[in-house]
């Protein structure tokens, strides 16, 4: 009998003790849970902190790269001749630029892009572009995805008048029947951003099939109906107006030093116009320039080189310093960087003359240093039409600046607007384009990715 109980003893002391062990086990694992749970979080909050400081540090690298290019400007960007644009600058560095552990690149556009999918890296001419508070109704309507009822509304948008167009238009009437209600404009736009407010602009016209406003074919954007942005998944990528057009071009009425432009439609800046010659090529050549331009009034600055029978190394010395125009000029089209779909909109130029001139200045870069060139392409008619239209200067540039802070994270991005036209650079427009996500295309994301995987 006590054998037993000894025995029932034991075994109840082995159950308690095994109870124990069992919560015992139990607790240590929701420690170790609660541990790991605690670690996790801690991890994320790691990762959290490292993502904000480099976000932190890419918009510093932004900041960089904004009072670097404030610097550049305000040191070669003269008399409308732009660094990048022109190729004087090679030592001008605008892709995977350093900025402490952080790096920078300016998403830019070009004529040589050479794949859909790789972007270009540089400044965006805005005088390259249509501007769209002096182009005619004509030349809007040239532009792709353009109607002649969205030109008219967009002319309608920007006039002193309430009278719509003979194309339709839009004026009050109109836009008070809308949701919310709301009146037409009538003033200059502001921005291009303000073509949203416009009546029939969708943003699959103004934005087209790229989604995210970096020039660069993204996956999104090839997929048919998948994903946004809707597209016709023909590998090309098909802008909207928002590529085409701009509310800040303008050519100055002043010469790199402050003082008056020349101008040659006019009797006395004919008379000017002999003392500058004579300066550059004395009088004999001076009074031979003048003859063959002729005492009419000649409307644009590029016929009058074409009369004036001027070579073009002659002219380049001279063209900063002519207008045609006794006031600043807004709107002109720089020649030497606008896109073919911008030069087609050109009265003279059209889809008949635009492929030309751009594989003409492609094959000819060395020549870009005025619009002499264009007399090699266009005949004397359509340079009669196209001459008043066109300039081969640029004063207002676009720095599309996207970053990423340290361990290629924290990706930021800003677009500024300079003008460069009064000698110091001013920003006239920043826009924080950080929610448009990856601009740089997927070649260089994997680049980065390959970078990072060979440093560890």
């Amino acid at each position: 009998m006590r054998m037993l109980c000894e025995h029932a003893i034991e075994s109840r002391s082995a159950f308690q003790r095994g109870s124990v062990l069992v919560i015992v086990l139990w607790v240590t694992l929701g420690l170790v849970t609660l541990a790991i749970y605690f670690a996790h979080s801690m991890s994320l909050e790691l990762k959290g902190a490292q993502n904000r400081v480099s976000s932190v540090a890419a918009e510093h690298a932004i900041h960089g790269a904004r009072r670097y290019l404030g610097h550049l400007f305000t040191n070669n960007a003269t008399n409308g001749v732009v660094p990048n644009l022109t190729g004087e600058l090679p030592e001008f560095r605008v892709q995977g630029v350093p900025v402490g552990d952080s790096h920078y690149w300016l998403v830019g556009r070009g004529d040589l892009q050479t794949r859909v999918d790789l972007p270009v890296f540089g400044l965006i001419d805005e005088n390259g572009k249509l501007n769209l508070n002096t182009a005619t109704a004509e030349m809007l309507e040239a532009l792709p995805r353009m109607t002649p009822e969205l030109a008219g509304a967009i002319i309608d948008w920007r006039d002193e008048d309430s009278d719509s167009g003979e194309d339709g238009g839009a004026e009050d009437e109109t836009y008070a029947r809308l949701n919310p209600p709301r009146r037409a404009k009538n003033a200059p736009f502001e921005t291009v951003d303000e073509l949203r407010l416009v009546y029939g602009m969708t943003t699959e016209v103004l934005f087209g099939e790229d989604a995210n406003l970096n020039g660069v074919l993204d996956p999104n954007e090839n997929d048919g109906d998948l994903t946004l942005p809707y597209d016709n998944q023909d590998g090309r990528l098909d802008s909207g107006l928002f590529e085409y057009v701009t509310v800040y071009s303008q050519v100055p009425g002043t010469r790199a030093d402050g003082s008056a432009r020349v101008n040659i439609t006019n009797q006395q800046g004919r008379q000017q116009l002999r003392t500058i010659l004579s300066e550059q090529f004395g009088d004999d050549r001076a009074n031979e320039i003048l003859a063959a331009a002729g005492p009419g009034n000649i409307p644009s600055v590029l016929q009058f080189f074409v009369a004036s029978g001027m070579t073009a190394d002659e002219f380049v010395l001279i063209h900063t310093d002519i207008s045609a125009s006794n006031d600043p000029q807004p709107g002109l089209v720089n020649v030497n960087t606008a896109g073919e779909a911008v030069l087609a909109c050109i009265p003279g130029i059209g889809l008949d003359h635009a492929p030309a001139l751009v594989a003409h200045r492609a094959a000819n870069p060395a020549a870009l240093t005025s619009m002499a060139w264009v007399k090699d392409v266009l005949d004397g008619q359509a340079i009669a039409q196209a001459g008043r239209f066109l300039t081969d200067q640029s004063y207002q540039l676009t720095a599309d600046v996207v970053a990423l802070g340290e361990h290629a994270r924290g990706l930021r991005r800003t677009r500024f607007v300079f003008d460069t036209s009064d000698g110091t650079p001013k920003i006239l427009f920043r826009r924080d384009l950080t929610s448009l996500g990856w601009p740089l295309g997927p070649e260089v994301r994997r680049e980065i990715q390959l970078a990072m995987e060979t440093l560890r």
